[in-house]
């Protein structure tokens, strides 16, 4: 099964924040233990507390990791689809294919405040909107064959202009020509993390995410949410393993490494994402305690498999249409 480490590097009010090598120390461990990747929270909420803009820090620990995937939270409503498309295609390149995003659903209405959106976005709307950003963004990130770009600077040829597709996209809420000035994605496009999805959300998400985070209080919770993910990807055209759903599991001083047993032995989903607070205690005592744990009993690798985030999670290149 999977292991993925949700971050929340938003430090709780009168707590002090994390610094950049508190962070950095904390991912080097979770890479040494083999997950297969870390997720980092962020919002333009106020007042904010997080030290760090997410996709920022990510340029930042590309630096200082080899193997791990590094996923970032980022909303469809404090950015652009093209700009947000170039960021992470950049950020895949400095990883060498190790960078995912995190496309929440759900809106955050003082958020909205800061965007020009005092009275925020109605419900419906949000979703259309959403659906629409997703859409560019995975379509700007296609814009490249792999071997489109040439630098010929012989024949003054920068391009091949038969594998440049542009995506002339008007919808409903925006209108981009592309393609992005950036070249493919080291492994193929950057992973597209979905979480935070209503039950008008599941149909759009097994159609376009590679992974998917789900919520439950139990196993069963686990396997019934997979199972009815699973059973949305196949009329999309896409084979099961195709989406890999992962359920959030909070990490608490309480949870017993029996608990995660339970969990990883059941094989309700294709793995877990532990949820951690900004707290030093609480890396530590999931670096020490937790994870060296569950490596004893055989439920988590010793070694990551391939050297992308897609490889580590057995996708196949591309993800969703």
């Amino acid at each position: 099964m999977h292991l993925a480490v949700s971050l929340d590097i938003a430090a709780a009010t009168g707590q002090a924040g994390l610094t950049f090598t508190e962070i950095a120390g904390f991912v080097r461990k979770a890479e040494a233990a083999s997950a297969d990747m870390v997720i980092i929270s962020d919002s333009a909420d106020a007042p904010s507390s997080s030290p760090f803009e997410a996709t920022t820090l990510l340029a930042a620990l590309a630096t200082v990791t080899d193997r791990i995937g590094l996923v970032a939270s980022a909303s469809t409503l404090a950015h652009q689809p093209y700009n947000l498309a170039r960021r992470f295609a950049s950020l895949d390149i400095i990883s060498h294919g190790r960078i995912g995003w995190n496309a929440t659903m759900r809106q955050n209405p003082r958020e909205a405040a800061n965007f020009s959106r005092p009275e925020g976005i109605a419900d419906d709307d949000f979703r259309r909107r959403g659906e629409e950003f997703i859409g560019i963004v995975q379509g700007l990130w296609r814009g490249w064959d792999a071997d489109a770009l040439l630098f010929d600077k012989a024949a003054g040829r920068f391009h091949d202009p038969e594998k440049m597709h542009l995506l002339d996209h008007k919808g409903e809420f925006f209108s981009v020509r592309g393609p992005l000035n950036v070249a493919r994605s080291p492994q193929d496009m950057p992973v597209l993390v979905m979480s935070g999805l209503a039950e008008t959300d599941l149909d759009f998400g097994a159609r376009v995410a590679d992974v998917i985070l789900v919520e439950g209080k139990s196993p069963t919770d686990a396997k019934a949410a997979c199972d009815d993910l699973k059973r949305r990807v196949s009329p999309a055209g896409r084979t099961p393993d195709a989406v890999k759903v992962l359920m959030t599991v909070a990490a608490t001083p309480e949870l017993a490494t029996n608990r995660l047993e339970d969990w990883f032995s059941a094989e309700s989903c294709d793995g877990l994402n532990i949820a951690l607070p900004a707290d030093l205690s609480a890396f530590d005592d999931f670096t020490d305690r937790l994870l060296p744990a569950l490596q004893r009993r055989g439920l988590v690798r010793s070694i990551h498999h391939g050297t992308t985030l897609r490889e580590h999670l057995g996708l196949g290149a591309g993800g969703g249409q």
